[in-house]
């Protein structure tokens, strides 16, 4: 390994940091103090010997336009290079440099940990390798490759399908045309024939309602199908998260927290039956009987969370996937025992039953499933 740097003053570093932000200042970008003091604040965080860290840092706290790029690039290689080279060659030397370094740092999520917990917990796989932990089921993960899992689920958005409305409003072309529209532009003209104007159907988001299985048998999965529910919660409007083991349990407004370790907290405080046994027919019954029918999921998409293994009566289970079939747009489930086998068949009684009623099987044991959903999702018209 490469010898350490020598130890650099932080009063000098922070004069020098001070005179980049001056010459960018000089060079026409409004850079105020706030921003200065954001600048050394996020570079004494980072490696301050490093390019890259000092490059990205300046561009994301110093850089207000997206015009300003270019000088400010210009600006860097000026003070940091002292080189008139292009643009280009400077993000060619960036991108050799983080190549070069090559680690993908993922740190802990978990509040309240002291700091040589946080550097334990920071994870130096290479880019490659991410992908491949993308890949990797929950059950088989240790709890710093969760913690680095959850943070990339931070990130995933989701966009649930659109349906036309009843209700119509003012478009530029169409095939509905608008006669009160057409006939009070024509009345300003003096009765004079106007051009012809139009109206087209409403549009909006489908409702996503997810039901999550988190009886004993779901321990591996149930935090990370919660912190999934979060993100969709956090990145949707009309989106309800309940919760399951032997009784129904509405989640959705602990998912309304910001952060998601407080709201898997809550979630846990609300449902008392955690990793306990598993009711599927009497908790879907007990949705369909007092969400479903009052119109919670007309026309929306049901996420059904559970691996199938069911210790209530058969025939409720049946009952209650028929009622919500109908009751629902479509209806998903998602199955960890399903893994990546294109050739899956239920093998336990209740995914036996809930079968003939699901319009899509995925497995939801990865995160690399998760964002199949979430690409799908957009697509469930």
């Amino acid at each position: 390994m490469p010898p350490d740097p020598p130890p650099t003053s932080p009063t000098a570093f922070t004069g020098l940091l001070v005179r980049f932000a001056g010459e960018l200042r000089a060079a026409g970008l409004a850079v105020g103090s706030g921003d200065v003091l954001v600048y050394c604040s996020a570079t004494s965080t980072l490696d301050p010997t490093d390019l890259v860290d000092l490059y990205w840092a300046g561009r994301t706290t110093l850089v207000n336009r997206r015009d300003d790029i270019a000088r400010y690039e210009k600006v860097f290689r000026r003070f940091f290079l002292g080189q008139e080279d292009p643009a280009d060659d400077l993000m060619l030397m960036l991108r050799a440099s983080a190549e070069a370094q090559g680690a993908l740092a993922i740190p802990s999520t978990e509040p309240g940990e002291a700091d040589e917990r946080e550097d334990d917990a920071v994870l130096g796989w290479m880019a490659s390798d991410v992908d491949a932990l993308k890949h990797k089921s929950f059950a088989a993960c240790t709890p710093e490759e969760l913690a680095a899992l959850r943070r990339i689920m931070a990130r995933i958005r989701l966009t649930p399908p659109r349906r036309r409305t009843r209700r119509t409003a003012p478009a530029r072309s169409g095939v509905r045309p608008d006669p009160r529209r057409t006939v009070r532009e024509s009345m300003r003209m003096h009765g004079e024939p106007a051009r012809l104007y139009w109206r087209r159907r409403k549009v909006r988001l489908r409702p996503l309602i997810l039901i999550l299985d988190i009886s004993g048998s779901m321990a591996d999965y149930s935090r990370s199908l919660l912190q999934f529910a979060h993100s969709a919660k956090r990145s949707a409007g009309r989106v309800e998260v309940f919760c399951f083991g032997t009784r129904l349990t509405r989640v959705t407004g602990a998912m309304e927290c910001r952060h998601p370790d407080e709201a898997l907290e809550r979630a846990a405080r609300a449902a008392f039956d955690w990793d306990g046994g598993t009711r599927i027919g009497d908790s879907l019954e007990a949705f369909v009987r007092g969400w479903a029918r009052r119109g919670l999921c007309r026309g929306g998409i049901v996420v059904v969370c559970s691996d199938g293994l069911d210790r209530g009566d058969p025939a409720v289970l049946a009952a209650a996937m028929e009622r919500l079939s109908r009751l629902s747009h479509r209806l998903v489930w998602l199955n960890p025992h399903k893994g990546n086998d294109p050739a899956f068949r239920p093998s336990t009684l209740g995914m036996m039953i809930a079968a003939p009623h699901i319009d899509l099987l995925l497995s939801g044991h990865d995160l690399a499933s998760l964002e199949k959903l979430a690409s799908l999702l957009p697509g469930l018209n």
